[in-house]
């Protein structure tokens, strides 16, 4: 069922994980406000309770419900309460739950070894492995209607080094984890995908940058000022996939937040371009500020190929990326 031009996801029935704060919540504000029914999760009721009234204030209809991703009898509880409330409808889930934020700052600089092991638990249980409970029990509803979409909200974190080893291995699968569900869901028209944010200036990474200081948390607050979106750029990217009629065309796919604003042309809240994280001149003026005026001569819409970033990651290069020519004998590869 199509909305008005102001509205077009009025009739559509999703599903927000994680969506008390943060981006969870900046995607919820945004579908409301195209006119969907939102259902949002969250582990703490009053913080979910007022993300709901927010969420209410932009015009849709929001059912907050207390559900921690990483428990199957609470996850299987939500859908089933969606299945019976819609008549079995649901056009869109997001996966964002994510419970790491609070381990990764306090174990910044700390090597694996020197970890503790529940880490990988603090960030890969709600983060990676509650995503894929979520995913099979909305597939089960999408399935047999022949639609529906699935975001899973990762990072550049599964493309290089990030923070930890836990988080960039639990990123590298949210990534994988879209790729090959998109495989099996494409037969009954059912896409997926992963969605990457820029930086984004959630009410956590703001506190955090408050909170803390040396070089390292300077750096992250100067950046929020400047390169950061608002939570809200993932919400407009979301609303953006849901209502594109040509949906399976990015199934499977990894989608960068730059690349939806341009190609469902749109800003951030505040009315500012979307932060480029892959435009040359934006690279080149992050690794050489001393030459920015020159760098910014560049066009913004120049920007390092996926294929350039697929080589970056590639497991099976022999020698370093963009590295043209064998060590020569007796020096190391």
């Amino acid at each position: 069922m199509a909305g008005a031009a102001g509205q077009p996801l009025s009739g559509r029935v999703c599903v927000v994980t994680g969506a008390s704060r943060g981006i969870g919540k900046g995607i919820a504000l945004q579908l409301a406000q195209a006119g969907a029914t939102v259902y949002i999760t969250g582990r703490t009721r009053d913080r979910l309770e007022r993300a709901a009234a927010e969420v209410r204030g932009r015009g849709g209809r929001c059912v907050p419900v207390v559900c921690d991703s990483s428990r199957e009898e609470e996850v299987a509880a939500l859908f089933e309460r969606v299945r019976r409330e819609q008549e079995g409808r649901l056009d869109l889930l997001v996966n964002n739950a994510f419970s790491g934020v609070s381990a990764i700052t306090e174990t910044t600089g700390v090597p694996f070894w020197e970890s503790k092991t529940s880490l990988w638990d603090e960030i890969n249980n709600a983060g990676l492995r509650g995503h894929y409970i979520n995913t099979i029990y909305a597939a089960r509803l999408m399935v047999p209607a022949g639609r529906g979409l699935i975001v899973i909200i990762s990072s550049a974190g599964g493309l290089r080094y990030m923070f930890d080893v836990p988080y960039g291995v639990g990123k590298a699968a949210c990534d994988r984890l879209a790729t090959d569900c998109a495989v099996e869901l494409r037969p009954f028209g059912v896409a997926c995908v992963a969605l990457w944010p820029g930086l984004v200036r959630t009410e956590s990474m703001m506190k955090i940058a408050e909170e803390n200081s040396g070089p390292l948390f300077q750096q992250l607050k100067e950046k929020l000022s400047t390169m950061a979106e608002s939570p809200e750029v993932s919400g407009k990217c979301v609303v953006g996939l849901a209502s594109d009629p040509n949906i399976m065309r990015h199934s499977g796919k990894v989608l960068l937040s730059p690349d939806l604003a341009r190609l469902y042309r749109f800003k951030d809240v505040d009315g500012r371009d979307v932060f480029n994280y892959i435009s040359v001149c934006n690279i080149l003026t992050e690794l050489m500020p001393r030459l920015s005026g020159f760098f910014r001569l560049i066009p913004q819409f120049i920007r390092i190929p996926k294929w350039a970033l697929a080589l970056y990651s590639s497991r099976f290069t022999i020698y370093p990326p963009f590295q043209l020519a064998p060590a020569k004998s007796g020096e190391k590869a």
